[in-house]
């Protein structure tokens, strides 16, 4: 998970930190995004309850009118066509607090999902990718072969004036099979790696 040496593992430590609260606060304001739009609904529910309270008491009164003699059918007309006037209205709250919920879903969704995005695409496959190549050359690091194959990554990916540090015949040194050389090296790469040249040395 974490290099040998300290600096490397220092640098580490804290960017998996920094990546962590990254990801928690970008979930944080997607949530608080979340309830910022949700209150938008709230003008919505209030009218629903208001279309349901009056559909509700104009119900009764037409039931308490229809019970008149004679009369009491026509004069229930009227309440009948209010109340269901009220339940239009209090089904057009509950469709306006169903759309608000939608929106403030999809902008949560949105608010997190570039961020985690940046997380999951970018620095997770960095991370991985140090993991596994640091992973290898752990395991090989102690094997006379192992080192040389290290040697060898690094006469072929490290900086030209990094390789001049450890002598003008460093590769010609290799190449005859100079075993300060090969630690040498092979050192340099694990160094790349954060790692240590081996667990006794």
């Amino acid at each position: 998970m974490y290099a040998d040496r300290l600096p490397t593992a220092v640098r580490q430590l804290l960017t998996d930190l920094l990546v962590v609260f990254w990801v928690y606060a970008w979930i944080r304001a997607a949530l608080w995004v979340q309830d910022l739009v949700q209150k938008l609904g709230v003008p919505g529910k209030k009218l629903e309850e208001a279309g349901a309270g009056i559909a509700g008491n104009l119900g009764d009164i037409g039931g308490k009118v229809g019970r008149v003699p004679l009369v009491g059918d026509e004069l229930t007309s009227p309440f009948s066509s209010a109340a269901g006037a009220a339940n239009n209205l209090a089904e057009a709250g509950r469709q306006q607090q169903e759309v608000v919920g939608d929106v403030a879903l999809a902008l949560a969704v949105v608010t997190a999902a570039v961020p985690l995005a940046l997380v999951l695409f970018l620095w997770l496959p960095l991370r991985l990718r140090w993991m596994r190549r640091a992973g290898v050359a752990a395991r090989v690091r102690n094997e006379p072969a192992g080192r040389d194959l290290l040697a060898l990554r690094a006469l072929a990916g490290r900086p030209l004036d990094q390789l001049a540090k450890l002598g003008p015949d460093i590769a010609q040194s290799w190449r005859n099979g100079d075993a300060a050389a090969v630690d040498a090296l092979a050192a340099l790469e694990l160094k790349d790696l954060g790692l240590k040249p081996s667990r006794g040395r």
